[in-house]
């Protein structure tokens, strides 16, 4: 149930996305032709490619909700991580793209001829501005809400473009202001190097999660101890998180008194089960594997306690 609201709350902000970077694309691309600026054209080709990439994403997100099969019996959730690095990638490029452009222009003097920036583009940039900063909050905040990896990219994709269209209206507006065509070129330089930062910002961490990174240490700590608190676990063997996609897997190994019945030890393993995947909503799976604990285990490991004690007191 979870999984298909999530899958319905990224779809629907995707629908919205491309609605608005449509219409952000056409408004740009037209204040850019008309208004004399290159920076704001650039700018309009980065939202064209957002508009592809939004389409990504919900391939992707559709593809990674799909059940689990004899193929893939843990699901296709990294598939979504996939997507989000198409994604960087995309990013990547259009920063790339933008800069290339305007360092040409730069080191040619191709700028010095260009018609001057006018009135029509800064008010493209600053509508720009405005509206995709509204959607990388919108965004962000859905994506808090779906647990989505592919949101949270998309989420910074809108703050990138937001960032870019602010060097556009501080470019355009310097520009009319000084009457120095050059300042909305080094806009568009300037743009490129932080949709070029977001990119990676989005590649990484989509490879960290593809590659089965651990959960924070705050939530293996809560883990640990949710595992302590129940009757019948001695200790924690051995702990082990994994993000899965937007889902988190978990492999501990607890420990029990050696002379309980198979039945008791079952009984501990599917309570510590069943507490672990209380914890949060992500926890798709966990496997729990107990420990035969011996009293002379117990009385040398209270020793040895007892020993760091009092070394610390000591010192």
């Amino acid at each position: 149930m979870k999984s298909d609201v999530a899958k319905k709350t990224v779809i629907k902000v995707s629908v919205i996305t491309i609605v608005v970077n449509f219409f952000l694309a056409a408004l740009k691309l037209t204040g850019g032709l008309l208004g004399n600026s290159a920076a704001l054209v650039s700018d309009a080709v980065n939202s064209c490619s957002d508009v592809l990439s939004t389409i990504i994403v919900i391939i992707g997100v559709a593809v990674a909700n799909k059940p689990s099969d004899a193929d893939h019996p843990y699901g296709h959730e990294r598939l979504e991580c996939v997507a989000s690095i198409i994604l960087a990638v995309m990013v990547f490029a259009s920063g790339a793209l933008i800069g290339y452009d305007g360092i040409v222009s730069l080191v040619t003097g191709e700028y010095k001829s260009a018609p001057a920036p006018e009135t029509l583009a800064l008010i493209a940039a600053a509508v720009s501005v405005v509206v995709k900063e509204f959607m990388y909050r919108f965004t962000r905040y859905e994506a808090k809400k779906a647990n989505s990896v592919s949101l949270k990219a998309a989420a910074w994709d809108h703050r990138s473009d937001a960032i870019s269209s602010l060097g556009t209206l501080l470019g355009v507006g310097a520009t009319l202001a000084f009457n120095m065509k050059i300042f909305d070129v080094i806009a568009s330089v300037i743009v490129c190097v932080f949709i070029i930062k977001t990119a990676v910002k989005i590649f990484i961490e989509s490879i960290d999660e593809l590659t089965d990174k651990s959960c924070p240490e705050k939530q293996t700590e809560e883990i640990k101890n949710a595992l302590l608190s129940i009757d019948g676990v001695l200790s924690v063997d051995s702990l082990k998180t994994r993000v899965f996609g937007n889902k988190i897997y978990v492999d501990a190994e607890i420990g029990a008194y050696e002379n309980l019945s198979l039945k008791a030890a079952h009984n501990i393993a599917e309570k510590a089960h069943s507490a672990i995947e209380g914890l949060d909503g992500r926890i798709k799976h966990c496997m729990v594997h107990v420990n035969p604990v011996s009293i002379n285990d117990l009385e040398e490991a209270e020793k040895q306690l007892i020993k760091e004690e009092n070394e610390k007191t000591d010192v």
